[in-house]
């Protein structure tokens, strides 16, 4: 382990591309449930966002974004996955105290963000953004918005045709 290893300093190298094939792995959800992201990707698209922290002022500003355009991104086809590096307990009182009407993905041993390529810093995931369609990445936002995320991803696939 190298200094910036065991500081959770660690960059896992380049985010997925738009046109890769999207990651199939295994995660936990906010009640511990396993999941398999390739079961989210067979119909429509879908988002996979991170965030550092679940119920941190940045986090949770992009999470009631998602929350309060949930109903026009579905109406899109869209189904949204959020992801951090924190425990089942922590994203479901995230997700009730601020009644988050999509799924979290509690990916504390970084497996999901390993797959996507996503920073870890400090042990939290770096905010990015990624839609797939057709098992995909479709497009990508290396740098994702906190207050605008839903306005972002609706633009995104207005320019998607």
């Amino acid at each position: 382990m190298n200094f910036f290893d065991w500081l959770g300093l660690t960059a896992n190298g380049e985010a997925v591309a738009v046109g890769d094939a999207a990651p199939d792995v295994v995660s936990r959800d906010e009640e511990g449930r396993e999941v398999r992201l390739a079961d989210f990707y067979r119909d429509g698209i879908t988002l996979i966002y991170f965030y550092p922290k679940a119920d941190t002022p940045g986090c949770t500003a992009q999470a009631c974004s998602l929350r309060d355009g949930f109903a026009e991104l579905q109406a899109r086809g869209v189904r949204v996955v959020g992801v951090s590096a924190d425990k089942p307990a922590a994203q479901l009182r995230f997700k009730e105290k601020y009644k988050l009407p999509f799924i979290l993905l509690a990916d504390y041993d970084g497996v999901v963000a390993n797959a996507f390529g996503v920073r870890l810093i400090l042990g939290m995931t770096h905010r990015q953004s990624f839609l797939i369609k057709d098992g995909r990445i479709v497009w990508r936002d290396l740098h994702a918005s906190t207050r605008e995320q839903a306005q972002d991803i609706l633009k995104a696939l207005g320019n998607l045709g």
